[in-house]
């Protein structure tokens, strides 16, 4: 009789399984979805991002930062939000800032910070505190999963308490699906987001299965943990082997924990197809202040890492593919005209004034911006914003030939060939009563580095500066590993650091400083080292 019985429940069963096949409707994407290890779009397209964080929450009234961040051809914005622990975001301000990601043609991660090194961080929320605050402002956010992803909360867990990231972030994720959201979500590592206990990569599935959704993405954070190469490639590589999606959610190119190994970051997110945000645009503080994009919010002011990240290689201007949701699908592949030779004019000993005859474009996209490069010894990229025909340069070396090239940029990244290259040298500068000094101080140091910041430049003359060059000898056996706010070179022990267009100019009295960080022998003392200094 038992055995009549399960045959009859096999029958039936036989007939229910294609019946609920059948009845069962195609699943249809919402809008920004996980397919395999990639982001997709609700049209199929593979989208990835390439963008900078931020820091509305602190910077509310910087409002002309998303337009300017799309400027220079990120297609991602990830935008700070609080809940309570920094001044609050309400659901008025949300609305605001997502009709700023729509008018700017930018998909928006926003990211909850009130999360951030909780259970070491005093005043911390948790997980499950940050679902509260988005709850508060769902209103906001209803029918936006073409274009937001929600980042529930930033760097949820310090390096204590670390295994309990597991559940609580299973538990956060469910309570959003529970809420109603149907939006991309994105989920922090522990350690400050740098995963060095690899907690993330080793219960990512988990994590991943607990969305009923299956549409949650992964973020690790990369600085001081990854130095190297090899540290870089393995983990990016886990997720690849694994089959789940990972993005590069925040990374810089220098940080007091270590030297972050951005090149080998960039580029392997870009042969892996990988999404990057670098941190972060502006208003930095806190003895970070070097990982500032651009001066004072400017996009026309861009320091050296904002050069590196938007401008270099496998820089966002050059990877960066606008979402098909804002008609980044353009079919044109008409590449625009090459400019007209640029003209040098008004050459001093540290600038110079470039013209040349614009590009046009017969592809439908229209002129986006011009590259400027400047050649001394090797590429330099050098701005990359502006359909101007002209530009001014500034922070050169006092008698030193530069070679400058152009290239133009259309609406749907089409570049035009090289322009001719034009030939100038500036000026031996000197007069005027210009002198200068230089002083560093160690900020920090570990085993087997350190951090010189501010080396401060003072303008002793009578007369304004249009540049400085300071020169130092390191010891025996330490390097330069990063530095900021001046373009350094190296010839052997000896160092020369550059002010770059924006720090050049200096009334009578009036400084300037920059930093760098050096490694050292395992023993050695950090120095700050003594300076010379020449102004131009």
């Amino acid at each position: 009789m038992r055995k009549r019985l399960g045959l009859v429940a096999a029958a039936l069963l036989s007939l229910l399984v294609p019946m609920l096949i059948a009845a069962a409707p195609a699943h249809a994407a919402v809008g920004l979805r996980v397919s395999g290890t990639r982001i997709v779009e609700a049209n199929g397209n593979a989208f990835v991002m390439r963008g900078v964080s931020h820091a509305h929450t602190w910077y509310t009234s910087q409002t002309g930062s998303f337009s300017a961040i799309k400027s220079l051809r990120a297609n991602t914005v990830r935008v700070v939000l609080s809940g309570g622990r920094w001044p609050a975001n309400g659901a008025s301000d949300v609305a605001n800032v997502v009709s700023l990601c729509r008018q700017n043609r930018l998909i928006c991660v926003l990211e909850n910070h009130d999360t951030t090194g909780y259970g070491e961080q005093s005043g911390a929320y948790t997980l499950d505190q940050a679902v509260t605050y988005w709850s508060s402002v769902r209103s906001a956010l209803t029918g936006t999963e073409d274009f937001i992803v929600i980042n529930i909360g930033n760097e949820p867990y310090g390096n204590n308490s670390v295994s309990a990231w597991t559940s609580a972030t299973t538990s956060a994720i469910s309570r959003m699906r529970g809420l109603g959201f149907q939006h991309l979500l994105m989920v922090d590592a522990p350690n400050w987001g740098q995963d060095w206990q690899f907690t993330m990569r080793d219960n990512a599935q988990a994590v991943f299965n607990a969305d009923t959704q299956r549409n949650t993405v992964f973020s690790i954070h990369m600085y001081g943990v990854f130095d190297t190469a090899a540290e870089i490639t393995a983990y990016l590589g886990a997720f690849q082997t694994a089959g789940l999606p990972l993005v590069i959610g925040e990374f810089g190119h220098n940080h007091s924990d270590g030297n972050p190994d951005e090149d080998t970051i960039m580029a392997q997110a870009q042969s892996r197809g990988v999404g990057y945000i670098g941190w972060s645009w502006s208003g930095n503080g806190g003895g970070v202040e070097y990982l500032d994009m651009v001066t004072n919010f400017n996009a026309a002011s861009l320091t050296s890492w904002g050069q590196r990240i938007f401008n270099g290689a496998n820089g966002i201007a050059q990877t960066s593919r606008e979402a098909t949701f804002f008609g980044g699908g353009s079919t044109d592949t008409t590449a625009p005209t090459t400019p007209g030779t640029p003209s040098a004019a008004g050459v001093t000993s540290s600038g110079a004034t470039l013209t040349w005859s614009a590009s046009t474009d017969s592809g439908g996209s229209g002129l986006a911006g011009y590259n400027v490069y400047r050649e001394q010894g090797a590429t330099d990229p050098l701005l990359g914003q502006s359909t101007t025909n002209s530009i001014t340069l500034t922070g050169l070396s006092a008698s030193t030939q530069y070679q400058v090239y152009v290239r133009a940029r259309d609406g749907a990244n089409n570049l035009s060939g090289n322009s001719a290259t034009t030939t100038f040298t500036t000026t031996s500068g000197g007069g005027g009563g210009g002198g200068c000094t230089a002083a560093g101080t160690v900020q920090n140091q570990w085993s087997g580095g350190y951090v010189v910041q501010p080396v401060t430049v003072t303008n002793t003359g009578s007369s304004a500066t249009t540049g400085w060059t300071v020169t130092f000898t390191l010891p025996a056996g330490h390097t330069i590993t990063g530095s900021w706010n001046a373009t350094l070179t190296t010839s052997g022990q000896t160092v020369t650091a550059r002010s770059l267009g924006y720090n050049g100019t200096l009334a009578s009295g009036a400084s300037a400083g920059f930093g760098f960080q050096a490694g050292r022998p395992s023993g050695d003392t950090a120095t700050a080292g003594s300076y010379t200094c020449a102004a131009s």
